[in-house]
């Protein structure tokens, strides 16, 4: 490695690239919870019946999940590009990798939630079924109230997750500062470019942590 020099660093290009990532991000993440926390719910409720046909069916659907949980991102990305191309209309670009960025979340968010939900305390659920509520009032008015802390949590991981998800997008043109590291550090060799664009990615993780971790200490029981 010779002497760094960032003059040599267009600014401009990584406020662009760091705005790419936050949107891929923000909009990842809001589609990623809207489809991962139903889906956390549904396998939480399945995987408690006693019913035959719907315990087959739960199995079958998580296996669905872990299936798509362990298929390393940079490939089912690149096996989702038909996907892409059929939803937003292309596969590359910021708009391009959503798609397979909530596909990919999605699974694992799920399963934290589904996890949140089977920490909360089996004597408050039983006590609101003795009270005759609903299941429907169990899960919003319950559950989801006593796993709040653990669902920010899991919220935090899985934001954080979809960050080194961005980067990782940037194999295939998917944009952001991911994009700017491999186009210009790896395949120009331009070094500067790699550390800062490294610099901002560990920089927002540090962000998002510090807020996921205060609004989970807020929202704690003490």
């Amino acid at each position: 490695m010779g002497e760094l020099d960032f003059s040599l660093v267009d600014w401009h290009e990584m406020w662009v690239g760091t705005l790419d990532t936050l949107k891929m991000m923000g909009a990842s993440a809001v589609f990623t919870i809207i489809l991962g926390l139903p889906l956390g719910i549904v396998l939480y409720l399945w995987g408690r019946s006693s019913s035959p046909a719907i315990r087959a069916v739960y199995t079958l659907l998580s296996v669905l999940v872990n299936i798509l949980r362990s298929v390393p991102f940079i490939i089912l990305v690149i096996a989702l590009i038909p996907v892409s191309r059929a939803i937003v209309g292309t596969a590359i670009g910021v708009l391009g990798v959503i798609p397979a960025l909530v596909i990919g979340a999605a699974p694992f968010f799920a399963r934290l939630v589904e996890t949140s939900l089977r920490e909360v305390d089996r004597g408050v659920i039983e006590a609101a079924q003795g009270m005759g509520a609903s299941t429907p009032q169990i899960v919003f008015r319950v559950l989801l109230p006593e796993a709040r802390p653990s669902l920010l949590a899991g919220i935090t991981i899985t934001v954080v997750t979809l960050v080194s998800y961005t980067a990782m997008s940037g194999m295939v043109g998917g944009g952001g500062l991911g994009d700017l590291a491999i186009r210009y550090g790896y395949q120009r060799y331009e070094e500067e470019v790699m550390l800062v664009a490294i610099a901002l990615l560990v920089i927002l993780v540090q962000l998002l942590q510090m807020i996921g971790d205060r609004l989970v200490r807020h929202y704690t029981r003490r």
